[in-house]
């Protein structure tokens, strides 16, 4: 049996998702796990093709329509994904030729498909790849609205919000940003090093690291060839892979050695590490998921950290936070489930799987999750509200609904808490907001609570 190219297996995964919509990294890691014989170079390449169809699907969509004789409905799933592939080769990939992108796409459509339809992949595209730079996109003077959707990729009704609460021109940046290919960043262990110490050791290994813009631990590698999880320095347990703008919210809620932190929306434990560490590793961090697998990757990460003060417990805290404790927590995480609009760079899935009601859902479901950790929030303690979106409602307006329907608590200026570093990112209003086209993070939000009684 022929081994399947890297194209091949990039198109297989674009039809899982096709059929079955989620997120490409975890298509992905079953991929991965289940083709062990891939080279990282390969990897890599497969990983930038799903990825970048994903990002660049209505784009793409837009050239077909424009360039088929049939209506893009009309095309057969698996036929569109083969055009697909091919064309964000064509027009994102320098150093793929147009005729092997051509030709692969030929091969693959006659794989699968009649004689006729493999002739229609090699008319379509190499009518596409003569006519590359004269493509017409929709009017930005009569239609601003559909040129942005179509040419920066994202639904109409996430322009259209954007415009709305930011301006065309922010907007704009916003969605080129989103668009961006993320940097590997990640965090360093204090417990073992230092971030200096750590950055040589990056480059004893082959990689180019740096400092990050504004966290003081943060970290950002390029060069690195393979996978991080191969790096002795990860393996040692020296750093967390964790994007800039998702360190930030540990340094504002400050937790002191000995304090008993409760970390509501737990998921892989990258923010309840960073407390434990921050903590000297002394105190209790309790991490809540519903999700038990999570729980055991926290805790198998945990261990690698060298963090023994991390308690995991499979719960719900939008429904039971109160009750399963006894004694008051002196610093509470809500690291809240959100819509995610803040990190599309790295999952562009998002664009697709959301849509504009899920985002009154979503903010329903953060006002109750915070409601009920609050309970569990000892007097004078303090709450750290987060989440990686930049969608109003559901982070001043959960935060404002907050405030309305819990009078024991009042907000903290984060101005007056905040890390000299960390100034620039806070608001007028004293809230977090980290934004991918200002700042270079991943979009961030964060409001702190203090209980007065």
């Amino acid at each position: 049996m022929k081994a399947e190219t890297p194209r091949d297996l990039a198109l297989g995964a674009l039809i899982k998702l096709a059929r079955d919509p989620g997120f490409s990294s975890n298509i992905l890691d079953r991929l991965f796990r289940a083709n062990p014989n891939l080279d990282d170079r390969d990897r890599a390449f497969v990983s930038q093709l799903v990825q970048g169809v994903v990002r660049w699907r209505l784009r793409l969509d837009w050239i077909i329509a424009q360039a088929a004789h049939i209506a893009l409905g009309k095309i057969d799933p698996p036929v569109l994904e083969i055009l697909r592939l091919a064309l964000y080769q064509i027009f994102f990939l320098d150093r793929v030729p147009e005729s092997a992108a051509v030709n692969e796409a030929v091969k693959q459509a006659k794989s699968r498909s009649a004689r006729h339809v493999a002739s229609f992949v090699n008319g379509l595209l190499r009518n596409v790849c003569r006519n590359k730079d004269r493509v017409a996109f929709p009017d930005r003077r009569t239609d601003p609205v559909l040129h942005l959707s179509v040419y920066h990729s994202y639904p109409r009704w996430l322009v259209e919000k954007w415009i709305r609460e930011l301006g065309e021109g922010e907007a704009q940046a916003l969605l080129e940003a989103g668009n961006r290919t993320p940097l590997l960043t990640v965090r360093v262990n204090r417990l073992k090093t230092g971030r200096s110490e750590l950055i040589r050791r990056l480059e004893g290994e082959g990689t180019t690291a740096g400092p990050t813009r504004y966290s003081p631990l943060g970290v950002v590698i390029q060069g690195l060839r393979g996978r991080v999880d191969r790096l002795a320095s990860f393996r040692e347990g020296l750093f967390q892979v964790q994007d800039e703008g998702a360190q930030i919210p540990s340094f504002l809620l400050d937790p002191g050695p000995e304090s008993t932190i409760l970390d509501a929306c737990a998921g892989y434990g990258g923010k309840a590490g960073h407390l434990a560490e921050m903590m000297g590793n002394r105190g209790k961090v309790v991490a809540l998921d519903t999700n038990r697998a999570r729980l055991v990757s926290l805790a198998q990460n945990a261990k690698r950290l060298g963090v023994g003060i991390l308690h995991p417990a499979v719960a719900d805290a939008a429904r039971e936070v109160p009750a399963l404790f006894r004694i008051p927590f002196d610093r509470v995480m809500v690291d809240a489930p959100c819509s995610g609009l803040g990190v599309l760079s790295r999952h562009p899935d998002g664009k697709w799987n959301r849509k504009e009601e899920d985002i009154r859902r979503l903010a329903g479901v953060q006002s109750g999750i915070l409601s009920r950790a609050g309970g569990a929030l000892a007097k004078g303690g303090k709450m750290l509200y987060v989440t990686c979106t930049v969608s109003r409602e559901e982070n001043e307006g959960v935060a404002e609904a907050f405030l309305e329907m819990n009078r024991g608590f009042v907000l903290e200026d984060l101005r007056d808490q905040a890390p000299p570093w960390a100034i620039e990112l806070i608001d007028e209003r004293g809230f977090l907001r980290a934004l991918p086209h200002l700042h270079g993070t991943d979009g961030f939000f964060a409001a702190l609570f203090r209980r007065e009684h």
